[in-house]
């Protein structure tokens, strides 16, 4: 999966509210059927963190919940809306009717 993906599922998932690793990593699987990598995981929360699309809550111990920005939420709709418009036209491709 590439780093771009990555940080979208994250983003997605934290569309439901504030959520440490575990937490967005479970929300992911619930929507794809699979899970991310640590690395793939906690790269991507440092990349989004890094870009203002993210920031981190106060938590307790080693879970350090984060949630999404202004900007974050923006940016995840915007994506989203594209990802939408590449569907639909490929499901009109195959012959399939866009939900």
């Amino acid at each position: 999966m590439e780093a771009r993906d990555s940080q979208i599922l994250v983003m997605c998932a934290l569309l439901d509210g504030p959520m440490h690793g575990y937490a967005i990593n479970t929300a992911i699987e619930e929507m794809i059927d699979d899970r991310l990598g640590p690395g793939s995981l906690y790269g991507a929360l440092t990349r989004l963190e890094a870009k203002g699309l993210i920031e981190s809550l106060p938590g307790q111990g080693r879970q350090r919940p984060v949630q999404l920005t202004a900007q974050g939420r923006e940016v995840v709709e915007r994506e989203l809306r594209a990802m939408a418009r590449v569907a639909d036209s490929g499901l009109r491709r195959l012959g399939i009717r866009p939900a």
